[in-house]
């Protein structure tokens, strides 16, 4: 029961995020499991939402489809069971943030053989059974809303699988880059043209001393993540 799984109600906008790049070909490489599930499809009527008990506005999807999704794609008796043998995250905007130590974190289970379920919020939300009997976890990718959680499911994907070991083509790609250490930001970086309309890339990177450019880097990396949030 390894891999990623997505339970959403448009697989299609997660899929199209996950299926390019060095992402889509580790994918395609089988280095990781990957599948997307549509949701509608586990209603008896297509129907995967309600309204709110109490009044309000907006939908609410339903447990119950969650829970038969559940039990039919991993073929257990009890919905509740899933979350036994692998994480299940639902998104909503109360989670906690999506940060890279939660990507490293996913990742390592990802890399010893386990796997995570995303359930992805939309409409008016979820139902709250959902997150209490069926979720071992809730993320988020910040303080805002969003029309649906494929976004974030694929997002969190995305920056799981990256780190995976043979998904990279350069695994030195991940040292020093932006969040690769607490308060971590990658340096500035420049290519051709060394001049464009009058503005130049630092004279030091074109030096060739790397001692001097690692340090430029260093510093430079300081600087923006002293400047991170403003």
């Amino acid at each position: 029961m390894g891999g990623i799984d997505v339970f959403c109600v448009f697989p299609e906008a997660v899929e199209a995020t996950l299926r390019v790049g060095v992402v889509g070909r580790a994918i395609e490489k089988g280095l990781v499991g990957f599948r997307a599930f549509d949701l509608r499809g586990f209603s008896k009527n297509g129907r995967i939402d309600d309204v709110p008990f109490g009044g309000g506005a907006g939908m609410v999807v339903r447990v119950d489809v969650v829970a038969r999704a559940f039990e039919e794609v991993y073929g257990v008796g009890s919905a509740r069971e899933v979350r036994e043998s692998r994480r299940v995250i639902l998104t909503e905007p109360g989670g906690r943030l999506l940060d890279q130590g939660y990507a490293a974190d996913l990742a390592a289970g990802l890399a010893g053989g386990g796997g995570f379920t995303v359930v992805c919020g939309r409409y008016g939300g979820v139902d709250e059974r959902v997150r209490e009997h069926l979720a071992t976890e809730t993320v988020s990718l910040g303080s805002f809303v969003l029309s649906g959680g494929e976004i974030v499911a694929a997002a969190l994907a995305d920056a799981v699988v990256r780190l995976l070991d043979g998904v990279l083509g350069n695994a030195e790609s991940l040292v020093g880059e932006s969040f690769s250490g607490e308060s971590v930001l990658g340096p500035p970086v420049y290519t051709r043209p060394a001049k464009w309309d009058g503005a130049a890339a630092p004279d030091v990177l074109l030096s060739g001393d790397h001692a001097r450019i690692g340090a430029w880097r260093e510093e430079q990396a300081r600087l923006r993540a002293s400047r991170m949030g403003t």
